[in-house]
């Protein structure tokens, strides 16, 4: 996969799901995407992983660490449940991102639902650009957003950048399946069942079909670490989930 640069021309290819598109197109479809899904995202999750990506979250966010005196910036953090379990967990001050306001929208309604909306502060932002200052958190983490981005890179860069020294950096995200008597199934699953299933639920299969795709086309775990540790991040390690469906990738700054 080809992450790009940030000082490449706005007509530089890129990935959209198994299409390539420019640059600056992707992020048009991609917030089509996440705007068109937005209202159904949770409970879609649910029903895409038969709710075994709640059990793959409450495993990230204990990884993450959460103590009173830690702040988090979420990126990618849509409809904010990394957010809510962080606070839920005794974590600090949060600041809960996306660069789609619709996503965004159903998190910071979640959050006043929850009495949490006091410690979250909300930044519609682009991964790639944060206007935050050097070192401003302890922790960063993106879950199931990396993919989407159109600069991998750029947002790894970025999220070393504003975590102090001795902080943090994970990431949740889909991988390479490990057990390959499961592929069979398991292409399947993303390629029949999703987009049936969004098409029933959602009443959009084209976003999940896009959704099915880019997993396919992310970075696989070692072709993860190795960006991370391009872009300063130390000490990275990887720890599978379900045979690799999923995967936590974690990094220091140092």
């Amino acid at each position: 996969m080809n992450s790009g640069n940030p000082s490449s021309g706005a007509d530089e290819s890129v990935d959209f799901g198994f299409q390539t598109v420019e640059r600056e197109q992707k992020r048009r479809l991609v917030r089509d995407v996440f705007d068109s899904v937005a209202g159904k995202y949770d409970v879609m999750n649910d029903l895409m992983s038969l709710g075994v990506h709640r059990l793959w979250k409450r495993d990230f966010i204990e990884a993450l660490g959460p103590l009173p005196n830690r702040s988090l910036l979420d990126l990618a953090g849509g409809t904010g449940d990394i957010s809510a379990g962080w606070l839920q967990r005794g974590g600090g001050p949060v600041i809960l991102s996306d660069i789609n306001f619709s996503m965004l929208s159903v998190g910071r309604d979640r959050m006043i639902t929850a009495g949490q909306i006091a410690d979250v502060a909300l930044l519609v932002t682009d991964a790639e650009a944060l206007p935050l200052p050097d070192g401003a958190v302890d922790r960063v983490s993106i879950a199931f957003g990396l993919r989407n981005c159109t600069n991998k890179d750029r947002v790894l860069a970025e999220a070393r950048r504003v975590l102090r020294p001795g902080g943090k950096f994970l990431c949740l995200e889909f991988s390479k399946l490990q057990v390959s008597a499961f592929e069979k199934l398991y292409d399947a699953w993303s390629f029949k069942a999703m987009p049936r299933i969004g098409q029933m639920v959602a009443k959009d299969e084209a976003s999940y079909q896009y959704l099915a795709e880019s997993i396919r086309m992310f970075p696989d775990q070692e072709a993860l670490a190795a960006m991370m540790r391009a872009a300063g991040l130390e000490k990275v390690t990887v720890r599978n989930l379900s045979g690799g469906i999923a995967a936590i990738h974690q990094g220091w700054r140092l």
